[in-house]
């Protein structure tokens, strides 16, 4: 179970919180595979911690030899013991840990996995909605956060709680007055801890929401820089990341102030069990109850809970900054797994997308609508048909919902309501495709970090250099690519060489052509180019869409004149259907937006 998680005013509807309940049944479903190693660093610590507690009595025993004035020779059986009880310590304490590091390591690995599995099949429009920020400071501050509390604070609370736990048995079996002693500080330690994580939890939820707005308005501001400063926005721009600004560091000032209160509860704590302790071995010495090492090794016993216990009190703002992130980690992989709502009721979790054979068309969209919210409809009962091998170019004003209806039939969005068909690898002779049945292209293109060979085989891991070498020189590419520093072996992507828009673009087209779809969609996969390059990316896409069936958003209009059919789509309705010449004779939609575009240009299109 998930609950929203609050828009920080930053107007965007961020992705949902796990509940307590849910995020402590996630956490065990995480660590339901390693119980065994889980349970084996457990038994490992207790012996560890077991041994230790010798270390008490014996120096006791010292204590109890040099004030009986016995010979020094005695105290040689005292020492070697606890040499030996140091190294046993050592050793134990080392394997311990270590078993407990890697399941730990191992969990976390399991749950960034599972994250990043269920992000990229999160619903186009849901993350859009959220917006970069949200999951971007999930991504990078809660996962960092969660890894942290792994790997310092997890095994350092086990060590500690067994530390808690078994020394004040150790304090029972000296004097059963002295562990009633030492359990005078536990009330203070209970109200601190009560106190502090009543307060923690919120505290640290809001301040990660406020981080998230404070990152998704840098990134507006930076990424759209240019549209900020030839509007004179700056001034606005900067006041509202100062806004955001201050509220994550006011949020963290209270966090530190809660912090020093924790601290200072805690110190009151310490003196008032370890005053109790002295005071009870001091009557208990006087009454001959205990000897004067005895109350020594109960008073060290006292003392070395200070660590443990203050560790284990103090871990819990690591535990509770943890849960936090650890909460919004599980609200997005819960997201993933819950059907997106429609537009006041519940909608279907998924359109089936069904298998198609040779004869039948290659896609088949009925009755499609879609809605990003409430009162924002963007699709109406679209009905399309795609035959095998067709090239359709979808055309419309903005805000027509192409873009929508082209996700959709990609089967990257989910429609609210209606159907779609599509092709699903064998079966289907009209695909002569491999694995990837349908591949969609946009105009946003990430050039992933690492060699041109390695950004290229995303597509099909099992391609060789010379399969490479075909696809580039398909769309055009291979001659730029050769000519790079070190050809295919080149680093591109952040921190390599920089590919100007033109040639990323060819490069998904390329990934296109190695991916070997029966169905490509191309969302204004041809738009980031400046009129230079307009013309050789539209060659490029030409190439890449040969021999199969294909959708395209159309950013120019010579792509629709290309076309075997235009499909022409005004406020999510389709108005108009059939080839080039015979719309553009019609005097319809699609003749007017035809005159606008080749009005517009210096020289008209040549066909």
């Amino acid at each position: 179970m998930t609950t929203p998680s609050p828009a920080a005013d930053t107007g965007a509807e961020l992705l949902p919180i796990a509940t307590p309940a849910r995020t402590r049944a996630a956490l065990r479903t995480l660590i339901r595979p390693d119980r065994g190693l889980a349970l084996t660093g457990i038994g490992i610590l207790v012996a560890a911690t077991a041994v230790g507690l010798l270390v008490q009595p014996l120096l006791g025993r010292i204590v109890d030899i040099v004030a009986d004035g016995r010979p020094a020779g005695d105290l040689t059986l005292p020492v070697v013991l606890l040499v030996a009880v140091a190294v046993v310590q050592g050793l134990t304490t080392t394997l311990g840990l270590t078993r407990i590091a890697r399941l730990g390591e191992t969990v976390l690995a399991r749950l960034r996995e599972r994250f990043v599995e269920r992000a990229l099949n999160l619903p186009a429009d849901r993350l859009e909605r959220a917006g970069a920020g949200d999951l971007t400071a999930r991504v990078t501050g809660d996962v960092a956060r969660v890894a942290e509390a792994v790997r310092s604070a997890l095994p350092e609370m086990a060590r500690s709680v067994l530390a808690i736990v078994l020394t004040l048995g150790a304090l029972a079996l000296l004097d059963v007055r002295f562990l009633l002693a030492a359990l005078l500080a536990v009330p203070v330690q209970l109200l601190t801890a009560r106190w502090y994580v009543r307060r923690a939890l919120t505290l640290y939820a809001d301040q990660r929401v406020a981080n998230g707005a404070q990152q998704q308005q840098l990134l507006e501001t930076i990424g759209g820089a240019v549209t900020v400063r030839g509007h004179r926005l700056e001034e606005q721009h900067t006041e509202r990341s100062a806004g955001r600004s201050r509220k994550a560091v006011d949020l963290t000032m209270r966090s530190v102030n809660l912090v020093l209160g924790f601290y200072g509860r805690l110190h009151i704590a310490e003196y008032i069990g370890l005053a109790a302790v002295l005071i009870a071995g001091f009557w208990l010495v006087r009454d001959g109850a205990v000897s004067i090492g005895t109350a020594t090794a109960a008073a060290l016993y006292f003392h070395s809970l200070f660590g443990p216990v203050n560790a284990a009190l103090v871990l819990l703002d690591d535990a509770q900054s943890a849960a936090a992130g650890l909460a919004r980690l599980v609200g997005v992989t819960d997201l993933a797994e819950q059907p997106e709502p429609e537009a006041g009721k519940a909608a279907p979790a998924s359109v089936p997308r069904q298998r198609i054979a040779s004869s039948e068309a290659a896609v088949t969209v009925h009755a499609v609508s879609h809605a990003y919210g409430p009162g924002r409809p963007v699709l109406h009962g679209v009905s399309l048909t795609l035959e095998p091998g067709e090239h359709v170019a979808l055309v419309g004003t903005s805000g027509a919902g192409k873009s929508t209806l082209a996700r959709i039939v990609a089967g990257v969005q989910q429609p609210t309501s209606g159907t779609v068909t599509s092709p699903g690898g064998e079966g289907s002779a009209s695909a002569g495709a491999g694995e990837h049945p349908v591949v969609l292209v946009t105009q946003e293109v990430h050039v992933f970090t690492g060699t041109l060979a390695e950004d290229l085989r995303l597509a099909r891991p099992d391609a060789t250099d010379a399969d490479l070498r075909t696809a580039l020189a398909t769309v055009h590419a291979l001659d730029w690519a050769e000519a790079l520093p070190d050809g295919l072996a080149t680093v591109v992507g952040e921190g390599g060489h920089r590919l100007d828009p033109a040639r990323a673009q060819q490069l998904a087209l390329a990934r296109l052509v190695l991916a070997d779809p029966a169905l490509a969609v191309l969302d204004e996969a041809t738009a980031e180019a400046g009129s230079a390059g307009a013309r050789v990316l539209e060659r490029s896409a030409e190439a890449a869409l040969d021999g199969r069936t294909a959708l395209v958003v159309a950013h120019r209009l010579t792509q629709a004149v290309a076309a075997d059919r235009v499909v022409v789509l005004e406020a999510g309705r389709v108005v108009e259907s059939g080839p080039h010449d015979e719309l553009r004779d019609a005097d319809g939609p699609y003749a007017a937006l035809w005159r606008a575009w080749s009005g517009s240009r210096t020289t008209a299109p040549h066909p």
